[in-house]
């Protein structure tokens, strides 16, 4: 019987340290209290010009962008709906950096999960899963890299992904596949834009514990999830938007087609 890994505690939250100073970022899927929501906040303390962020819930993130702008003030943070499946939500997303200076660094955090048995798929779940996740980071790409060819800028994108693309888990095949073409989509891309001077990475989460899991996750589940990880513990969000925004920052100026593994899970 394999021993239980004692539960490490989640370290002190880290300042920022201007690693984003002068860019303008744009996140997707950041309305909530996971990923996305940290990497603004993380953004916005690494002293990023603006931060232009999406969702498709509208009140939720009407909510964030007043409660951020009066913490980091109105002219720093900007919210809009965006749909990235699709693509006149996405253009309207990069337009409204181009009224900031321009996006610099993007951040596709957009993505959709479930549990179905490859017995019971529907083909309606795997392409919305498909479109979601994979397209419609391929969209957000396409659209951001297109603004920094045009500009001559060298700008970052930075890719969500998932260790569910390395490995295999009952019930995910979608989820795995949509995150395993984020990963390749990833690598490829960097080799389209590196003639650019344009970087593209990814991270690849484990597990990241915020409270919308915690509803759509049975404790039991939780619990063995996290007796997985070295540390007997979930990431905290902020955890993998510090490697996000490491990635977007200069200090990654020679890294291109790579997915960090922000977990000890890489298969």
């Amino acid at each position: 019987m394999t021993a239980l890994r004692p539960e490490q505690p989640t370290p002190d939250y880290v300042p920022g340290h201007d690693l984003l100073a002068g860019k303008v970022v744009v996140v997707t899927a950041a309305a909530g209290a996971g990923i996305g929501a940290a990497v603004v906040r993380r953004a916005l303390e690494e002293g990023a010009k603006a931060v232009v962020f999406s969702d498709t819930h509208a009140r939720r993130l009407a909510e964030a962008e007043e409660a951020l702008a009066a913490e980091f003030g109105p002219e720093r943070v900007r919210q809009l709906v965006c749909d990235v499946t699709q693509e006149a939500d996405v253009q309207a997303l990069l337009g409204a950096a181009d009224e900031l200076g321009g996006v610099d660094v993007l951040v596709n955090n957009a993505g959709l999960g479930g549990t179905d048995s490859i017995l019971e798929v529907t083909d309606e779940a795997w392409h919305r899963v498909i479109d979601i996740t994979l397209t419609g980071t391929m969209r957000a790409t396409r659209a951001a890299g297109q603004r920094f060819v045009a500009a001559g800028k060298k700008g970052v994108i930075v890719n969500n992904a998932s260790v569910i693309g390395w490995r295999a888990q009952e019930g995910q095949a979608h989820y795995a596949a949509a995150k395993a073409g984020v990963m390749a989509l990833t690598r490829c891309a960097a080799l389209d834009l590196a003639p650019h001077g344009i970087r593209v990475n990814a991270v690849s989460p484990s597990l990241a514990m915020h409270p919308f899991l915690e509803k759509v996750t049975s404790a039991e589940l939780l619990v063995e999830l996290k007796q997985r990880e070295a540390f007997g513990r979930a990431a905290a969000p902020w955890e993998v938007a510090n490697v996000m925004v490491f990635l977007a920052s200069d200090y990654s100026s020679y890294l291109t087609g790579e997915v960090i593994s922000v977990s000890s899970q890489h298969a």
